[in-house]
């Protein structure tokens, strides 16, 4: 009997009040005003370890959302992602009330610098046994810029010719300047570490100038599992370089195929084999003991929801609630006069109304279910066996009935149904996920500095195709 393919399955959080459901930090019982307690953090990772969680998937950003409106007003108002809490901080509370569960969290590789990062990343897969995972952002944010002394964002494919070379500098890090023997606890000659396994790396770059030896001598991982958010041209053959797991979606089953076969030939291009990527959707899972406690749920969920906090996160530049609803998006903009940088995000064919209602209104993508735990399995078995996905973020509406909810009725349905297993094993994220053990493949590009060989040889520079080639 051919096994089963088992699902992935994270929690997408933030440390924050509102990170993407808005308007809902209100509800009875929600507890997304203790995002600031370390009880919060504690609580929710013994829920997902017990639940049958892989990983708890942590968002993160490095500015305000001040476009909407030409003010953080709306975004402060909402809790839209402010306040907001280093998400690294809060692995480690999480780590020691666990076992199994593993730790995707976002840092930029846009404005701080890699050699500071390098320790902190190697620090936590030391402190959570290999079950850190890092999700590779290269930060969107006017504010961010700002933030950071820029007057402005930097180019969108030009942010990922900088990471590029971010990562080489990592790599060369985490691979290649430390043996695995390196520390001998020699007691009898008093020697900690030995030095002749221990190098520098001398990295000269177009950016960076890192001469090493890292910080931190090997973790179980050394380098942490590498998670990247994508659909660019850009984006995408930066991951065949570079990501393992990368999240991504589609409106369609067909949309969803097509991203990941770009990103599949992207890998085959350096190197990789097109099995060494796996792919993660964004997921609304919305189930009850019935369908009318479901739709219970659900109809509580839109009537809370805020159209301010939903355009306030698209960082438009104009305001929709004051623009005739009968004219598309597109066209609003248009009379506005404003400059619309990130479009990718707004369906601009719709006309306002439509996306009014279409944020509060419950309009359902692909990865969207409510139902009884037999419905959301059924929904779940064709997301990985039609869409060809290998994992779901599920995103959450309530703290921490989102979790509970699928752990206690979702979780022992999939697993009847051999889609999850009974009890993880205490293992590596990167076992966990792929099964292979706790260190990348030969074939991923950062091997390549393994025991200290290539270090003075730069990586090719990173070439983006035409955009045909990767749609």
């Amino acid at each position: 009997m051919t096994e089963r393919k088992q699902l992935i399955l994270n929690l997408f959080e933030m440390a924050c009040i509102s990170h993407i459901s808005h308007g809902l930090w209100p509800l009875e019982g929600n507890n997304r005003h203790r995002f600031d307690e370390l009880s919060y953090w504690t609580e929710l990772a013994q829920i997902l370890e017990d639940g049958g969680f892989d990983a708890v998937f942590l968002a993160d950003v490095v500015g305000a959302y001040d476009v909407f409106r030409d003010g953080p007003e709306t975004a402060l108002r909402e809790g839209l992602q402010s306040p907001n809490l280093d998400p690294l901080l809060v692995v480690p509370a999480m780590a020691a009330v666990t076992q199994r569960l593993g730790f995707g969290v976002t840092f930029s590789t846009t404005y701080e610098p890699p050699f500071a990062f390098a320790r902190r990343a190697s620090t936590l897969d030391h402190l959570t046994k290999g079950r850190f995972g890092w999700n590779v952002v290269t930060s969107y944010l006017p504010n961010a810029a700002r933030n950071f002394g820029l007057d402005g964002e930097i180019p969108h494919d030009r942010r990922y010719e900088l990471a590029d070379e971010y990562l080489d500098v990592l790599y060369k890090l985490w691979e290649g300047s430390w043996d695995d023997d390196a520390v001998v606890y020699d007691r009898d000659r008093r020697i900690a570490t030995d030095p002749t396994k221990v190098r520098y790396i001398d990295h000269v770059g177009e950016v960076h100038r890192v001469a090493g030896p890292h910080l931190v001598h090997p973790s179980r991982q050394r380098t942490p599992v590498l998670f990247q958010a994508t659909g660019s041209p850009a984006g995408t053959e930066f991951a065949g370089r570079h990501a393992e797991v990368v999240f991504t979606g589609g409106r369609t089953t067909e949309e969803f195929r097509a991203n990941a076969r770009a990103m599949r030939a992207a890998a085959v291009r350096n190197g990789r084999a097109a099995d060494d990527v796996k792919f993660i959707a964004s997921a609304v899972v919305v189930v009850g003991r019935s369908e009318e406690e479901a739709d219970e749920k659900w109809r509580r969920y839109r009537e809370h929801a805020s159209v301010d906090g939903y355009l306030a996160h698209a960082s438009l530049p104009v305001d929709l609630t004051v623009a005739p609803p009968d004219i598309t998006v597109r066209e609003a903009i248009e009379r506005s006069g404003r400059e619309l940088t990130r479009s990718s995000f707004l369906p601009l064919h719709l006309t306002v109304g439509q996306l009014l209602d279409g944020l509060v209104g419950g309009r359902r993508e692909r990865f969207h279910v409510v139902g009884t735990p037999k419905v959301v399995a059924d929904e779940i078995e064709r997301w990985l066996d039609e869409d060809g996905v290998d994992g779901i973020n599920l995103r959450q509406y309530h703290s921490f009935d989102t979790a509970r909810d699928f752990a206690e009725l979702v979780v022992p349905e999939l697993r009847r149904r051999g889609r999850l297993p009974a009890e993880a094993a205490a293992t590596s994220l990167r076992d966990r996920l792929f099964g292979r053990g706790d260190r990348l493949p030969d074939s991923h590009i950062a091997t390549r500095y393994r025991g200290g060989a290539n270090l003075d040889r730069p990586i090719p520079p990173l070439v983006f195709p035409p955009a045909a080639e990767v749609a």
